[in-house]
């Protein structure tokens, strides 16, 4: 929701007064920032966004920046605005151009303890698998199993595998899926979940309803 019209204050403190003790909201930046301003002057919509999202309190989790996939590498803009966030903000960054890949990116990431969000399309990565930061953030976009979108067991053990190879066991790792009509998202996550369980891993909040049972 925040990233096509940010909310007001009343709005997250709505959220938060909804959601029970130890429920996390991640934050998508607005596209103001992002698409429009492209990461430009963005003292003024960071200050806006986390100001406004600051109402949710200990719900408030990352904040994500999904960049254009038409903005290509600008290492100066990219520190610029990550150094606008408040201290301890835990920061996302999704760039979707292949020109982001480089040292020095991964470094501005690394200096802020900004995270490079992991993606998936098609059961693939499709970002570098890079730890930035002593916590994670990975979205899977859409899968390669029937029906369209969903995720195969084999996919999402995959997945598993390779956050358990990257990050200690009480790391903080973020995962969510795609939203589609026909709810193939919650029954993915329901599955991820007894696959990061299976693999000795905490697990938060995922399905646990009859439907995600299959």
């Amino acid at each position: 929701a925040a990233f096509y019209r940010l909310p007001e204050e009343k709005t997250f403190a709505d959220w938060r007064e909804r959601t029970p003790d130890g429920f996390v909201m991640a934050v998508k930046a607005s596209r103001y920032l992002t698409h429009i301003k492209r990461l430009r002057d963005p003292e003024e919509p960071v200050g806006r966004l986390m100001s406004r999202a600051a109402a949710l309190g200990p719900r408030l989790g990352p904040v994500l920046l999904q960049l254009p996939p038409t903005l290509r590498v600008d290492a100066r803009l990219l520190d610029t605005c990550l150094g606008c966030f408040p201290a301890g903000t835990r920061v996302a960054v999704e760039p979707r151009h292949a020109s982001w890949w480089t040292a020095e990116i991964r470094t501005v990431l690394e200096r802020w303890g900004a995270a490079l969000c992991w993606a998936d399309r098609d059961s693939r990565p499709v970002t570098p698998l890079w730890r930035t930061a002593d916590w994670g953030y990975l979205r899977f976009h859409a899968g390669r199993a029937e029906p369209w979108p969903r995720y195969g067991r084999q996919a999402l053990t995959t997945w598993v595998g390779r956050i358990t190879d990257t990050w200690p066991e009480r790391a903080d790792i973020y995962a969510y899926f795609n939203n589609d009509p026909d709810g193939a998202a919650v029954l993915d996550a329901a599955h991820f979940g007894r696959a990061v369980a299976a693999a000795g891993r905490d697990v938060s909040r995922t399905p646990t309803g009859r439907g995600a049972a299959g």
